[in-house]
């Protein structure tokens, strides 16, 4: 039996990019293209030809690099867009079209028919320029079921090989998702990718339900950057598709830390401190119970290895820590504590993090042991 399989097509350069206020340097675009080819990102969607000259020739540039990675621009349903597309060494373009009544009526002032009339040609012309071509169905969360199974017959018809399924405003969840995509997927031979906006916090789970709809594509950015509340970020679907559903997507997140990082710094969006996988609280551990468990056996508390991730756990201490954490957190500085010692610690730790308001890291540790009445003896 054949191994389920989803290729992610990541979107940091292009969506990912038009976060507000980001704006990426050549070299950084570079050194992006780079890392996401080095844990095995099978397609990128490099940027927008049409925005100008400068835009093309970093599409040229990080087509130079000879990466594995097929390359995506996107293009607006307009003649001088799509011409634009022309020999930047892209494999495939995506052409916009407005999927919804709302976009239809109120951005280009047309109807369905118009729609289903004009994109031919354009497919047509994109497809002359060697390019593969994806459909991309902007606003399909609120477009009519029925009218995107006409788009995607039309745009198979016409020779495109996949349809991009973007819920641009964030505001489908998991159930919904799964009942569009599969409807589209009894409905046509295209390849369908998932476009996920996070305005809800649902970006991960919808992208996750679509895939087991019969999705073949997903878009996602690191660190879900993109516009508004972001994108499906690349770490959490990966993660998720293959520890929850057993999909694989050859993407390797041992060496995500590092792209996250580069990704952080370049579009200067720090990671929370919470956020799933990369932030610093991610494998970060406090309350005594769960001290106690992982120490006992790492599965008490960990749903996944992180070392999968490239991460590892941390124990720090604080208002909920018990003497045993003391001990192993202190064992670490190669200082050995017994029960009594890390018991006395206890307080000075708990009065330590509600004035400072964070963990005591290794110079705050070694004053508070300093400061023990009775001494200990290292």
């Amino acid at each position: 039996m054949t191994q389920p399989f989803i290729t992610i097509n990541d979107t940091t350069l292009r969506d990912g990019e038009q976060s507000a206020g980001v704006a990426f340097s050549l070299d950084e675009k570079l050194a992006i293209a780079r890392r996401l080819d080095a844990i095995g990102v099978p397609e990128l969607e490099v940027g927008i030809p049409a925005m100008g000259e400068e835009e093309r020739a970093s599409i040229r540039a990080v087509a130079g690099l000879g990466l594995n990675p097929k390359l995506m621009v996107w293009s607006r349903m307009h003649p001088e867009d799509i011409a634009a597309c022309r020999d930047l060494g892209a494999h495939l373009v995506d052409i916009s079209v407005p999927a919804s009544e709302q976009h239809l009526a109120y951005k280009l002032k047309r109807d369905r028919q118009w729609l289903l009339r004009e994109l031919p040609k354009y497919i047509g012309a994109a497809r002359d320029l060697g390019l593969d071509v994806g459909v991309g169905c902007e606003d399909a969360s609120r477009a009519d079921p029925d009218f995107l199974c006409a788009l995607a017959e039309v745009a198979e018809r016409s020779g495109a090989r996949r349809l991009r399924f973007a819920d641009t405003l964030g505001i489908l969840e998991p159930f919904t998702t799964f009942d569009r995509i599969a409807r589209l997927r009894a409905n046509t031979g295209l390849e369908i990718e998932m476009h996920a906006h996070d305005d809800m916090g649902l970006a991960t789970a919808n992208t996750l339900a679509a895939c087991k709809a019969g999705a073949t594509h997903v878009n996602t950015t690191v660190n879900g950057l993109g516009e508004r509340a972001g994108n499906a970020p690349l770490e959490e679907v990966v993660l998720g598709l293959k520890k929850l559903h057993g999909i694989e997507t050859g993407v390797e997140l041992r060496g995500f830390p590092a792209l996250s990082a580069l990704v952080a710094s370049a579009s200067g969006r720090a990671v929370p401190w919470q956020k799933s996988v990369v932030g610093a609280g991610a494998f970060t551990h406090e309350a005594g119970i769960h001290v106690d468990g992982l120490l006992k056996h790492p599965d008490n508390y960990q749903g996944f290895d992180p070392q999968e991730v490239g991460q590892a756990h941390r124990i720090v201490l604080g208002k909920h820590s018990g003497s045993r954490a003391v001990q192993v957190v202190y064992a670490g500085l190669g200082v050995d504590l017994d029960e009594a010692q890390a018991q006395a610690l206890l307080p000075q730790v708990r009065a330590f993090v509600a004035s400072h308001k964070h963990p005591p890291e290794t110079a705050d540790l070694i004053g508070l042991l300093a400061s023990l009445r009775s001494p200990l003896h290292v």
